[in-house]
């Protein structure tokens, strides 16, 4: 792989990490009320704190997925899957919640995969 790929994609990775601390462990803070436009309040009812935690897991696993593609057992095809499922799930959450989502989301994803291809 290009390092254009290996860099944008460990990008990737990162953001979905970064998501994960977000939604799981800092559930009701305002960085994370700032990102997702919900008040504190929102964000402190148990039942949507569970929601917000349990999709941290998710997006966690795709992050650590992802680097282990890129780093631990290298492999495009696994790069490329990877990266459509994110440029998938930011396309669905621009779909459902806005396309602003798309655009925080899927930008990177959809850079990192057309980078793939080009070099």
């Amino acid at each position: 792989m290009h390092i254009v790929t290996i860099v944008s994609a460990t990008f990737v990775a990162l953001e979905f990490l970064y998501i994960m601390y977000l939604e799981t462990f800092a559930t009701t803070s305002k960085r994370t009320s700032e990102v997702f436009g919900l008040t504190k309040e929102e964000l402190s009812q148990p039942s949507l704190a569970r929601l917000f935690q349990n999709q941290g897991v998710y997006n966690g696993l795709i992050g650590l997925l992802l680097l282990a593609a890129l780093y631990v057992f290298p492999d495009r095809r696994c790069v490329v899957f990877l990266l459509i499922y994110c440029v998938g799930v930011a396309a669905y959450g621009g779909y459902s919640a806005g396309w602003r989502i798309f655009l925080k989301q899927g930008t990177l994803p959809l850079l990192s995969l057309v980078s793939c291809f080009l070099f």
